[in-house]
């Protein structure tokens, strides 16, 4: 199997795929194509399980005459190598930024219970544990 490309270096289609099929943990072509926003045609949406296949993203087996397409790498792993590319890239490596960036953002509304769980997480980081 080929050493999957970083997710950041898909296209907008490509990562619409791979939301779908990691939402449902594995899908088939047509599974894909119901869950796509202006999905393209049937055959289209085969070939880029195809490309995201080759590119190391998707797996597959067979059940009967389906392919059930599944990521090969596991939603957290991929999410936290997401997390880690967008901080060095865009943060210069610096989760403080990244997490003052979203707070500052006027589309950021968070409730009470949210703001709760971040001054948890903080303290738990500040204690060592995760």
């Amino acid at each position: 199997m080929p050493h999957a490309i970083p997710a950041s270096d898909l296209a907008r289609r490509e990562r619409q795929i791979m939301d779908v099929v990691y939402r449902r943990g594995e899908a088939t072509v047509a599974e894909v194509l119901a869950d796509l926003p202006d999905p393209p045609s049937y055959s289209a949406v085969r070939a880029m399980l195809r490309k995201l296949q080759d590119k190391g993203h998707l797996t597959y087996r067979q059940d009967g005459p389906r392919y059930l397409y599944s990521p090969t790498v596991p939603r957290d792993e991929a999410r936290e190598g997401a997390m880690q590319r967008l901080v060095r890239t865009f943060f210069g490596g610096s989760p403080a930024r990244a997490v003052a960036a979203l707070l500052d953002s006027p589309s950021t509304q968070l409730s009470d219970r949210e703001l709760d769980e971040l001054a948890d997480l903080i303290d738990q980081a500040r204690s060592g544990g995760r």
